[in-house]
């Protein structure tokens, strides 16, 4: 499987594609507990339950590819991008045999895709925050490139889950996968890093504050008592 880089796109200096990517982020995902595993599988459902054999799917922020196989085994055609060239070639490694699932090296903020294109975008597992990006720009870009009557999914972690998540990190700061927790900064929905790793997240208000934009309509899901779900819903074409 070819790996397509966006004409323009720029390389974006951020922990994920720098010093988190690839082997080490699917390191993180093997060495989760089990509750956290339990997370990331009620996160996949909810997206597959918006699934059909039709539709053209595109995935922010894929990584290594831990997603995308059960997305191309519901959807027509599924798009990942990422801005890790490490990780893009671990996932078209894992992707070879999946002739419905193309890879792109890009932006999610400077998507180079025409409007109305995708059924179904999706930005899980507090990607929103992870991108380091313009939060409002990025869900703008995933709304341009949603077609009338698509959906549009972000999601980032629910509050009643920070003891999981913080127990997760942790476990990743011992393996070495990302610097020790700093516990003087941590707290509050934010886990900070002594190496410069820094996560937030966004609830429901925020998503709520993201999403006032003229022809959309979003609904707030709590999911498995672990994800805040964000579902825009595309009622007429934005540009």
């Amino acid at each position: 499987m070819m790996v397509i880089e966006a004409a323009g796109y720029p390389a974006m200096s951020d922990y994920y594609s720098e010093k988190l990517s690839a082997e080490l982020l699917r390191r993180c995902y093997e060495i989760a507990p089990p509750r956290v595993k339990e997370y990331l599988e009620a996160e996949i459902e909810f997206v597959l339950e918006r699934v059909a054999p039709s539709f053209c799917v595109l995935e922010l922020g894929c990584g290594y590819g831990r997603v995308l196989g059960r997305l191309a085994d519901k959807a027509g055609t599924v798009i990942g991008i990422d801005t890790s060239h490490a990780s893009l070639l671990m996932a078209s490694e894992m992707m070879r045999d999946v002739p419905n699932c193309l890879l792109a090296g890009m932006d999610a903020v400077r998507l180079a895709f025409g409007d109305a294109l995708f059924d179904l975008v999706i930005c899980i597992q507090n990607g929103i925050s992870a991108f380091k990006v313009d939060q409002e720009k990025l869900i703008r870009e995933a709304v341009r490139v949603t077609r009338q009557g698509g959906r549009a999914l972000f999601s980032s972690y629910a509050e009643r889950f920070w003891d999981d998540r913080l127990e997760w990190f942790e476990i990743q700061a011992r393996h070495g996968l990302i610097g020790e927790i700093d516990h003087d900064k941590t707290g509050r929905g934010i886990i900070v890093g002594k190496d410069g790793f820094r996560a937030t997240t966004a609830g429901p208000e925020h998503f709520r504050a993201l999403t006032a934009i003229p022809g959309i309509t979003a609904f707030i899901h709590e999911v498995n008592h672990s994800s805040i779900f964000c579902e825009i819903t595309i009622e007429q074409a934005i540009r």
